[in-house]
């Protein structure tokens, strides 16, 4: 009973402590990661507001039309027809999947199960190394 006022500032401290990493970033804005395109191409399959929105949606209707009804060919919006592949279209772009697909994953928090039946690329240690630094 004679400890209650060492006993409250210790809890005090203890709480001090435990939350100042939460504290110290209260009101920062988290910046969205730097992506590192592996080609000079400028174009994607579709706009770059539609990919940064719905880029999933469209690899799951491309995997469901491919899988399902055996169509292999896209017709973006301007016209253009791609191949409906992750590996053959999108990675021949998207050449750096730790650069590119795992940072806008990570910053996401989002698990995508692409490469549960993908063979992930495989990445040269040149671009990787450039990249980082």
């Amino acid at each position: 009973m004679y400890d209650k006022g060492k006993i409250i500032i210790g809890v005090i401290i203890f709480l001090a402590l435990l939350l100042s990493p939460f504290l110290y970033q209260l009101g920062k804005p988290v910046t969205a990661p730097t992506l590192v395109l592996g080609t000079k191409e400028k174009q994607c399959v579709e706009s770059l507001a539609f990919m940064k929105s719905s880029h999933m949606v469209l690899l799951d209707t491309w995997r469901d039309e491919v899988v399902r009804e055996g169509k292999s060919l896209y017709v973006n919006s301007a016209g253009k027809p791609y191949n409906m592949s992750l590996q053959n279209t999108c990675m021949k772009c998207h050449t750096t999947k730790t650069q590119f697909c795992d940072r806008c994953h990570d910053y996401l928090d989002v698990a995508p199960n692409c490469w549960d039946c993908h063979i992930a690329p495989k990445e040269k240690e040149q671009q990787v190394a450039r990249s980082v630094k």
